[in-house]
């Protein structure tokens, strides 16, 4: 199998959101990508040489799949319990709209796909929040893509008019920890969106096989060398 290192189609669900908003940023500015297709309840207010904007009802995704066709999936999905009112809702839009998308991306032969999650993920856990988290790298790290990137951050700086009630609970027990132990639980330190946003631009462009994971802590590292590469183009 041949996967593109540079005139890639990036295909971003998720633009409107904190993260998701971050990564097509860097996406457009990045030399490695000439197309960059985001999937939208409503247009948004961008415009780009390499930008195609397409409107879409989230719960009719296998209709699209003619305009999936691209490289790299990014793939930031998500709502709090505030807007979404009730657990079936909230597990519509973080597990449902995210896995079907994942399948159709790799029906249509898209390489690979990046996610964002949830430190402390798990399908095990008994916060309703990180227990959906779980259940979607469960379920997408066994679609049979070529390369799969989960991302963990804690709580992401810069989201303020949300109650995005899982991830803070989790990063305000890390803080207390985290002083406590000496640093030693460093996953939980609060992340910037940007921060989270470079590392998968940057994780896309490794071109590893295989299921990767990626600690809240581990971003940083990511973020600053897709700066330095950006540099040196």
């Amino acid at each position: 199998m041949e996967i593109a290192k540079s005139n890639k189609t990036a295909l971003l669900f998720g633009a409107s959101g904190l993260v998701g908003s971050k990564v097509l940023e860097f996406l457009l500015m990045h030399p490695a990508y000439s197309k960059v297709k985001i999937f939208v309840r409503r247009k948004l207010d961008v415009s780009h040489e390499k930008l195609e904007q397409h409107i879409i009802n989230f719960s009719k995704i296998w209709s699209y799949q003619l305009l999936m066709k691209g490289d790299d999936l990014f793939l930031c999905l998500g709502t709090t319990m505030a807007k979404a009112k009730s657990k079936e809702s909230f597990y519509r839009v973080d597990f449902t709209y995210n896995f079907k998308t994942a399948e159709v991306a790799c029906e249509v032969g898209v390489n690979q796909i990046f996610l964002v999650s949830s430190v402390d993920a798990s399908p095990t856990s008994r916060v309703f929040y990180l227990r959906v988290k779980g259940e979607l790298e469960e379920a997408v790290k066994h679609l049979p893509f070529w390369s799969v990137h989960i991302f963990r951050p804690s709580l992401l700086l810069g989201e303020r008019n949300e109650n995005r009630w899982g991830e803070e609970a989790a990063a305000k027990i890390g803080r207390v920890l985290n002083k406590v132990l000496g640093g030693l639980l460093m996953k939980y330190k609060p992340v910037e969106a940007d921060i989270v946003a470079k590392a998968m631009v940057q994780a896309a462009q490794k071109l590893q096989s295989g299921v990767h994971y990626y600690p809240s802590n581990y971003l940083q590292e990511l973020a600053e060398e897709n700066d330095r590469q950006l540099r040196n183009t």
